[in-house]
């Protein structure tokens, strides 16, 4: 313990509070939730620019600070797992109280602002979103059930959601649908980290898929919901929310999707899982990229 402690020699509380915020998983919590709010304005109406800076911010502070308490809370587990030794939570170079009040303050403020230069439907939401990660999936569904990942997926999801009720004040049929495709995206998504990361994940106590099930189990599972996640990213066309752009864009990004999965299911390699999991982000991100393209296309054409 004093030898990771001695890692953190300059590193102030604040410095180590701002990781344990996972700011590159935030990065695409606030993301997806731009997107939602870029696509609740019709084309042609200028943006709020204002009232949408203000509400990101909001959303990043609540998510951030249930990072942070996701860590504290997952203390003993990170100290297990390769990737995740090394947070200060596992070196104990910040103490439980010190992240307890800036986890209280950050989410705190964000629920402030959300609430009072936003509107309290976003606010409401994204500390039910708070709730849903913090508590129901960390506290409650990842040690208990290898559903963890699909039930506590929903939590996940909210982010356009959010960003679409801040700027339009409704919870859209819409943005359900955003909500939906990233449902869908999260089984495939970290079950190929799963797979990869079962022997630690198992010496953690973690009823992951692979854990409880096996490796033959979970690649099927991974290629089944691959498949149902090309069926839902097609909604959005065939409701008309979006047009050919989109359409042409996601056929494409399927086509990989499946390739990997198919490929895990038939000759798996730890390698491969990696890949996987590294496409996974880059296809979400890819997904809503192309759905804005193709939002605000009608501008370019016009």
């Amino acid at each position: 313990m004093s030898q990771q402690i001695a890692s953190f020699p300059q590193r102030g509380v604040m410095a180590q509070f701002l990781e344990l915020t996972k700011p590159r998983v935030n990065a695409l919590i606030v993301f997806t939730a731009i997107i939602g709010m870029m696509l609740a304005h019709p084309v042609g109406i200028e943006w709020d620019l204002p009232l949408m800076l203000t509400a990101t911010v909001g959303i990043a502070l609540v998510a951030g600070a249930a990072a942070a308490f996701n860590c504290l809370v997952e203390q003993q587990i990170d100290q297990k797992m390769a990737r995740t030794r090394a947070r200060p939570t596992v070196a104990g170079s910040i103490s439980t109280w010190q992240i307890l009040v800036l986890a209280g303050i950050v989410g705190g403020l964000g629920l402030l602002v959300l609430y009072r230069y936003v509107n309290p439907l976003t606010m409401w939401l994204t500390l039910a979103t708070f709730v849903g990660y913090a508590i129901i999936y960390t506290v409650i569904l990842k040690p208990a059930t290898p559903q963890n990942i699909v039930i506590g997926g929903a939590s996940g999801a909210m982010p356009p959601i959010l960003g679409w009720a801040s700027v339009a004040g409704v919870v859209d049929p819409n943005a359900l649908l955003l909500f939906l495709i990233i449902f869908a995206w999260t089984p495939p998504h970290f079950w190929a980290l799963a797979l990869y990361r079962k022997n630690e994940y198992a010496k953690a106590g973690v009823p992951m898929l692979p854990v409880t099930h096996g490796d033959a189990f979970t690649k099927l599972h991974l290629l089944l919901y691959t498949m149902l996640l090309a069926a839902v990213t097609l909604l959005p066309f065939a409701v008309g929310m979006s047009g050919w752009i989109y359409l042409v864009s996601i056929l494409v990004l399927n086509g990989y999707f499946l390739h990997f999965a198919i490929r895990l299911y038939r000759d798996y390699s730890d390698a491969l899982a990696r890949k996987t999991f590294t496409f996974s982000i880059l296809y979400l991100s890819l997904l809503f990229a192309a759905l804005l393209i193709d939002h605000y296309s009608a501008l370019v054409l016009a």
